[in-house]
Formats: C-alpha cells, structure tokens, sequence
C-alpha cells in the first residue's frame, strides 16, 4: 500500500488528517479559493524531479487573488521552497500532480483575511491510460466573464465542470466539451481544447471563456513550432467538431489526451491521430527534460538551486 503524503500547510508538513480548515470559513463554505495545479516529472536518467513553469503558475495564482481580492503572506520564493519541500518531505521519485491552494479563512461572504496556502501533493497518473476519450456537447454553458470568469482559477467554477461531467457520464460519454455565450466551442470541464482540422492546428481565442492555460501556451509557443506547427487562434463552430480530423484536450492535469469523437461523430479513423501523438510525445520530452531545451521551465527539487523571483 503507497504511504500517506504528507501536505504542505501554512509552512508546515502535516498529515492529511491535520489538514483541516474551519467549517465556517469563506474557504469551505463560499469556496474561497484559488488553486494551481502543478505537474512533477521524475527523470530517471538525471535522477530528478522537475516541477514545470512554476512561475507562470504562481504568475496566474496572483491573478486569481488579485480578482478575488485577497492576498497571502508569502512570496514568490517562499512558494518556491514550500513545493520543493513538500516533495521532498515525502520523499518523491516518481511523477506527481501537485493543488497548490490559496483561500480565505474567515468567515463570512465577503470576508478577505486571514488567509493561508497549502500544497497537497497527489498520485496521480494520465487521465486516460486507454486509447482516449469519448466526448459530448454539453447543454451546460460555460460561464462567461461578466458572471464568473474562468481566467479565475477558482474552486467554485469548478462546479460548471462538475455539472457538465456528471450529465455526460450519465449519457454515456466520457467527457463535456462547453461552448460559451456565443455558441462557439470554449473548453473542457478542466482542460483547454485543440482540434486538427485540413491539416490547421486549431484552439479557440483566449476570449472565448476559456482559461489562459499554461499547456496551452507551452504547444502554442514551443511545442508545436518545433514540430513544424501553427497554431491558428480563431473561434470554432460546434459543427467543425463532428468532421475535425483530430481533437485532444490539455492542461497540467490532463497533460495531451486525445479525443476521439464527439457526439457520437468518430474523428478521423476514431483512433488517436498522428498529429496528436506527435505533439504529446514532444511536450513529454519537453516536461520531463529528455528534450534538453527550455531548462528555465523545469526546477529541479533535489538538487541545490537558486531561484531568482
């Protein structure tokens, strides 16, 4: 049986158990709270464990906080050495998804401070070890932002995900993908959206209600370039879904995994597509540092380091 991780806790490592917050705060009753995930990759050959893009993530947790009108009494550099010592602490040499967590504990709706910051590391494996997944349109709408935004990586828009996700497992799919106010394709429920389409990579524009992904501009700006890519930027109608020769969702936690059909309407052969599998190969390389380039993205945790904020 894998041991118990331990969590980071407003400067200390605790047991899960210890982890506690009050019923009546902000955080557990109003959800106020921000969240990163965050993605560790074990490289066996170096013998460590690389966090990846930690600042943009903790560039985007200000953000969140900045919205949500609260701060947290660390900076950058102490959240820097919170991850590597939670890793550390629980001695870990093995891939890990990783909740870096912001939230307010007082209570009440409107309530600011005090406010504290955890680390929960997870095992966690790919979202789907088979061949990929099996999506619908939802009737669900993604929010927008002038409700509730998602560029707010908060844990209360999580539930239009939720809602999404239970009635597509309910219908038989695997999978929700959301189109927005305008009725063009937005998201997953936890994931940005790409599809292959004539030969074009396609994603929608960061004003479609989508969340400003950091996987999403890792394929944008590094990956897909490398591969020989564009990326075209542009609204996409629910309709180019059904003939789109390839699709796959990403993000920290879903990393690249396919899609292989909407609605029923199987993409290409209803296999994973070349294209998909030669950009999830490349951005693999890439996260785990096989792929050398792009060090300043990869810090390692076992290894002495500066960090400069």
């Amino acid at each position: 049986m894998a041991k118990e991780l331990k969590i980071w806790m407003n400067g200390r490592l605790v047991s899960q158990a210890e982890a506690v917050l009050p019923v009546n705060s902000a955080a557990v009753f109003y959800a106020t709270n921000v969240f990163e995930g965050l993605r560790a990759y074990w490289n066996e050959a170096d013998g460590e464990l690389y966090c990846f893009r930690l600042a943009e993530h903790f560039a985007r947790l200000r953000e969140s906080m900045k919205m949500m009108r609260f701060t947290v009494p660390y900076r950058d550099m102490d959240i820097y050495e919170a991850v590597r010592e939670v890793l550390r602490g629980n001695e870990i040499r093995e891939d890990v998804h990783m909740h870096c967590v912001a939230y307010v504990a007082g209570a009440g709706l409107d309530s600011t401070t005090p406010t504290g910051l955890y680390i929960n590391p997870r095992r966690r494996g790919r979202i789907t070890e088979g061949d990929g997944l099996r999506c619908c349109i939802t009737s669900w709408q993604r929010t927008h932002d002038n409700a509730i935004p998602i560029r707010l990586k908060c844990g209360a828009n999580y539930q239009n995900g939720r809602l999404a996700t239970l009635q597509a497992k309910a219908d038989g799919y695997d999978a929700p993908i959301f189109l927005n106010q305008q009725g063009t394709v937005a998201e997953g429920s936890g994931a940005t959206f790409f599809m292959v389409r004539r030969g074009q990579l396609v994603t929608p524009p960061i004003t479609s209600d989508i969340l400003e992904s950091i996987t999403r501009t890792t394929l944008i700006d590094a990956v897909a370039p490398a591969l020989g890519m564009d990326v075209v930027e542009r609204d996409i109608a629910r309709t180019e879904l059904y003939v789109a020769d390839e699709a796959f969702f990403c993000g920290s936690g879903y990393e690249i995994t396919p899609i292989l059909s909407v609605d029923r309407f199987p993409l290409g052969d209803g296999g994973v597509g070349a294209i998909t599998q030669r950009l999830s190969t490349a951005y693999m390389n890439v996260v785990r540092g096989t792929d050398r380039r792009f060090p300043e993205w990869r810090m390692p945790v076992y290894k002495p380091v500066t960090v400069t904020v």
